[in-house]
């Protein structure tokens, strides 16, 4: 097993090396546009004072990147976080914006952060940052400019107490949109804390039933390694073994376990709510993360954080599939090799777009003072989702015979990155032509 030390992973410049790829899928746009679609609209820096519970004061840094706001208001979480960075705001609110496009939401792509450690800070202490962030910030968000979520480290009542600041702020007004994954007694969505699994779920089906992933045929039966126990992982752990697969392996920050015959997702869960991590199960046996991303799977299911799938470990990927649930798991040198090996990649900005598209739902029931039903929820999702894989596939076959007529040798084949990333870039670009520059 290769277990070198994780190497740096610059996830802004992923994602322009990702962009600069997809557009030599593109012909025709002009050369300002491209500058216009690559970098962020807008950085708002704020640094403000807070008191903390010993009396003393603290300075605080946050900001909040709107990369692009052409099909509508930007949209994006906040993450808490002491190595949070603009570069990394940036390149989630990119990859933030190519998934509202695929997806076929009206939003734009959006980030934001605070540098702090939530780890050593009170629920008091965080409700006073969160509450003078929203002050400093004042209106760079709003329902119908720049909406929120959770992200890492931060949860329902963290956007709660944005909603509440916000709509103090703005007296009069209904200001529920402003943010989406709030409690449901405040306007959040059902089923909106398991959309990026259960889009993952429905996207991945669907992939198969086109048949764009040689080597998996269907997710039941199918054995699923999944890096990462956090709600995205713990909740595509649940729904992938409802829908047949047989869960192999799962890890957290603290390592992994690993059983051939399958693991139980309510006794993974159990054991990790009473020990505060997966390794130890009974009966399992224990691997390191590098050790899961090189299980002997079908299916390998990324869950954690940015930059896993590297130059030095992707070869050991023995999966078929790939299914992108994190942002940012594998680095362009990742992509190549495992496009070299056989394996397929399902991205991230379709695979775990489930969450954005359960929030545009939220904000619609915000605007409509409505509360839809958890069915109508997963039925309007199975169909964004699908929506999105057809017409991403539709696009890798069209770039596929486009590449096999040109006679183009040094242009590597297209991969399901390469077309969702033009599709995006497609849309954004026609919209951005059509509404004009004029100012």
């Amino acid at each position: 097993m290769n277990n070198k030390i994780k190497q740096d992973v610059n996830l802004f410049d992923v994602a322009q090396q990702q962009f600069d790829r997809a557009l030599t899928w593109v012909d025709d746009l002009k050369a300002g546009l491209i500058e216009s679609l690559k970098n962020p609209r807008r950085v708002t820096h704020v640094y403000f004072p807070v008191y903390m519970d010993d009396e003393s004061v603290r300075m605080f840094h946050g900001f909040r990147v709107l990369h692009n706001n052409a099909r509508g208001p930007g949209k994006g979480g906040v993450r808490y976080h002491p190595a949070v960075s603009e570069d990394e705001v940036a390149a989630l609110a990119a990859f933030m914006t190519w998934k509202t496009a695929i997806v076929g939401v009206p939003f734009g792509g959006a980030k934001g952060g605070v540098i702090c450690n939530p780890k050593e800070l009170s629920q008091s202490e965080l409700r006073r940052i969160t509450r003078r962030f929203v002050i400093a910030l004042g209106n760079a968000i709003g329902p119908h400019t720049d909406i929120p979520a959770p992200d890492v480290y931060t949860d329902q009542q963290t956007m709660a107490w944005i909603y509440d600041t916000f709509d103090v702020m703005h007296p009069g007004k209904n200001n529920r949109a402003v943010v989406t994954g709030k409690p449901i007694e405040l306007g959040g969505s059902l089923g909106r804390d398991e959309a990026t699994a259960r889009g993952c779920l429905y996207a991945t089906e669907q992939l198969l039933k086109l048949g764009m992933a040689p080597g998996v045929e269907t997710v039941r039966g199918a054995r699923i390694a999944i890096q990462g126990c956090g709600n995205a992982g713990a909740t595509a752990m649940r729904l992938f073994h409802e829908a047949g697969a047989r869960i192999v392996a799962i890890s957290d920050s603290s390592g992994g376990i690993y059983m051939e015959n399958g693991l139980d997702p309510a006794a993974v869960l159990a054991f990790k709510e009473e020990h505060g991590t997966v390794v130890g199960l009974p009966d399992s046996m224990t691997i390191t993360n590098e050790e899961l991303l090189a299980t002997e799977c079908e299916i390998l299911i990324p869950a954690a954080l940015e930059g896993q799938l590297r130059a030095d470990n992707a070869a050991n990927v023995a999966a078929k599939l790939v299914v992108e649930a994190a942002n940012g798991p594998s680095t362009p040198k990742a992509d190549e090799i495992m496009q070299a090996n056989g394996v397929t990649v399902l991205p991230d900005i379709l695979a775990n777009a489930g969450g954005v598209v359960v929030s545009y739902f939220e904000w619609v029931q915000n605007l409509e003072n409505q509360q839809w039903s958890i069915d109508k929820v997963h039925d309007r999702l199975r169909m964004r989702m699908v929506t999105a894989v057809d017409d991403i596939a539709a696009c890798w076959h069209e770039l596929s015979n486009n590449h096999r007529t040109s006679g183009n040798g040094d242009r590597p084949d297209p991969t399901l990155r390469d077309a969702a990333l033009v599709t995006a870039i497609r849309r954004l670009a026609t919209v951005t032509m059509q509404r004009d520059i004029w100012m």
